[in-house]
């Protein structure tokens, strides 16, 4: 039996769509950290430069209510051009559906804001009508409460959504360490963007593989100095 959702992603086979990533978008947000929803949406974009993943950037109303994406996702992709729209679906607005016509792909990586509106619409259209595989990542997206959130992405589950996280993504595009063409360029935004993980990759390399720090500039450790005895 064929199962296209049983394929992995990878660099040639999917692309992308960031959602309304705006400052009055995310001010609603409730269902995540604001400043980890960053974290994860810029690692997701820096993920799909990497891996030169087709890339769509789509806003609502940036005049009138939302202002303007995020700087430090569009400094991921400078000079791309950003879809603006009146629709709260995505779907509906003919320069998106162009766009990801253009590309190719019939999997998209879903990322935006908010889970329940522009996520939840866009997903179910562009299965229905444009016959497209949606992986919503959870951990770049936010709705208005933890419920809104987690009832979208039930309910898109429901429909065949697949669920995913930026890091699952990325990782699912590397697949295997061998493909050094990039391993340093996936590991370095492990070590700006996972927390933990990041931390450990940079003890490992140098407390084990006693290599320079990553830390750039000059700077120097000085010795303890014991306080005297009383």
């Amino acid at each position: 039996m064929s199962n296209s959702k049983l394929e992995v992603l990878t660099p040639k086979n999917s692309q992308i769509i960031f959602i309304d990533h705006q400052p009055q978008m995310a001010f609603g947000v409730q269902s995540i950290d604001r400043q980890v929803l960053k974290n994860n949406v810029v690692a997701l974009a820096k993920a799909a430069k990497v891996f030169n993943i087709p890339t769509t950037i789509t806003t609502v109303e940036t005049e009138s209510f939302s202002g303007h994406t995020y700087p430090e996702l569009l400094d991921v992709f400078p000079g791309k051009d950003i879809l603006e729209r009146t629709s709260m679906n995505s779907w509906d607005d003919q320069k998106v559906r162009d766009a990801l016509k253009a590309n190719g792909r019939k999997k998209i990586v879903v990322a935006g804001l908010w889970t329940e509106v522009c996520n939840n619409t866009f997903a179910l259209c562009a299965m229905l009508e444009g016959d497209y595989e949606i992986y919503m990542v959870g951990d770049a997206s936010g709705g208005t409460s933890l419920m809104a959130h987690d009832l979208a992405m039930q309910r898109m589950i429901q429909a065949g959504v697949v669920p995913v996280t930026w890091q699952q993504v990325m990782l699912e595009w590397q697949r295997d360490w061998r493909h050094k063409e990039t391993y340093d360029a996936v590991t370095t935004i492990v070590k700006e963007h996972s927390g933990a993980y990041g931390m450990g990759i940079d003890y490992a390399y140098t407390m084990v593989h006693k290599g320079p720090e990553r830390a750039v500039g000059p700077h120097k450790t000085l010795a303890p100095i014991a306080a005297p005895v009383r």
